[in-house]
């Protein structure tokens, strides 16, 4: 099935120069005389304070710096009704504004061309497993949104109209960001989480053969690096693929028993799995990965991974094992070895910052792995507060999960503004 693309309403300008000129200019000339020229407008793509809303301030400078009283303030404004009411936005509010995709993109300030040379020779693929939250998703788009970059949106084929076709509008005003040829209809825990990544890896390999790593996200993620802070990392990987990969022993009833969706979960039965196949030894990891093109190659083509993912599509969370799995096998692109000694943790990893509740305690505690949770927790994870800024910030990961807007906005949009502000600080100088 070839992949179509949606027709796009728009060719909006960035006055006074377009896209097209940027390009020509700075493969001509150069981005310093670029950002010469744009020194004196750049404060257009600036956050401020405006951005979150009319209703309520906060000092974003003191929060990042865990400041006690700013990141309290925060606290009590997210807990206002009023700022609650203002800032929640719904499904059919992304909907309408974005039927003027001009006026969309200009007010929302997307970027629309790259802020350095060295990050247009390195396109980065995205794709984006969405269900529910368009404002999340919006956020999160905007955030990691560059014209040299791609980006594959699932939406979730269960989830409810108003978010489809929210972002199905929000999606047509960009030419390199597209809805998923396949979605499915995703299980929690389930294969068809798996197959929702595999669909966008698939688009993003026919639709492009210019970027360099993909990386897969969820619409509660959010990046803790500016696009150029990412394309960085990414290269001093030397061709490597980062994510957790370790033993696997404890999680071993996952993929022992054969499992089976019914009424919508995955349940366990008594039948025994047949072993893996190639007697591969398999490895505990998370879902969320930073590979090279060559592994997403192998994943859509490679017999012997497609035989392992056949015979995972029984398991439970099956994305839990399977990256991890494929990452240590021979003639995988930017693999390991499958030795203990190459085991990788999800702190040693950049493809994911999570406070998983479990190793939380203060910093005296000796068992502690990372501060308490700000926020709140769902399924064991933290929902990131205001008050988890400033330590996310001190990590070498390129995302951070969970931010839910409609419990913390403040967390978001000081997040946000960090990252834009940073970013064209890189482009002043």
């Amino acid at each position: 099935m070839a992949l179509v693309l949606s027709p796009r309403r728009c060719c909006w300008l960035m006055p006074p120069v377009t896209l097209v000129s940027m390009a020509v200019w700075m493969l001509f000339t150069g981005p310093n005389e670029l950002t010469s020229h744009l020194r004196h407008q750049d404060t257009w793509w600036d956050y401020t304070d405006a951005n979150l809303s009319s209703k309520g301030t906060c000092n974003c400078d003191a929060i990042l710096r865990g400041e006690p009283e700013a990141v309290e303030q925060a606290k009590l404004l997210s807990l206002e009704r009023l700022f609650r009411k203002h800032t929640r936005l719904s499904d059919d509010h992304f909907l309408n504004v974005s039927q003027d995709c001009g006026t969309f993109l200009s007010s929302r300030k997307y970027l629309s061309f790259p802020l350095s040379r060295e990050e247009a020779e390195f396109p980065i693929a995205f794709s984006l497993v969405v269900h529910h939250k368009v404002h999340n998703f919006e956020r999160l788009l905007r955030s990691i949104y560059a014209p040299q970059n791609f980006y594959c949106v699932h939406v979730d084929t269960k989830a409810p109209a108003s978010v489809l076709a929210a972002v199905t509008s929000i999606t047509s005003c960009f030419q390199n960001v597209f809805l998923c040829s396949r979605p499915v209809r995703v299980v929690y825990a389930g294969w068809s989480r798996v197959q929702a990544d595999i669909n966008c890896m698939r688009d993003l390999y026919n639709i492009s053969a210019s970027w360099k790593y993909f990386v897969n996200l969820c619409g509660q993620d959010f990046p803790i690096k500016t696009n150029l802070e990412m394309v960085r990392s990414l290269k001093a990987l030397k061709g490597r693929n980062s994510m957790e990969s370790e033993n696997g022993g404890s999680k071993e009833g996952r993929w022992k028993k054969v499992h089976t969706v019914v009424d919508g979960q995955v349940q366990r039965t008594e039948v025994d799995k047949s072993p893996p196949p190639f007697n591969l030894p398999i490895k505990s990891g998370g879902a969320y990965i930073v590979v090279t093109r060559g592994f997403v190659e192998h994943v859509l083509t490679d017999s012997r991974v497609l035989e392992l993912l056949k015979w995972a599509e029984d398991t439970y969370s099956p994305d839990e094992f399977l990256w991890a799995t494929i990452q240590r096998m021979p003639r995988v692109p930017g693999s390991q070895r499958p030795s203990v000694k190459f085991d990788t943790s999800d702190l040693q990893a950049i493809a994911r910052l999570v406070k998983w509740q479990w190793h939380e305690g203060a910093e005296e505690a000796k068992e502690a792995v990372y501060p308490p949770c700000q926020g709140h927790h769902v399924r064991s994870v933290c929902v990131y507060g205001a008050g988890d800024l400033w330590w996310m910030l001190q990590q070498h990961h390129l995302f951070a999960n969970k931010f839910d807007v409609d419990d913390d906005l403040v967390a978001v949009h000081c997040l946000e503004k960090h990252l834009r502000n940073k970013a064209l600080t890189f482009m002043r100088h």
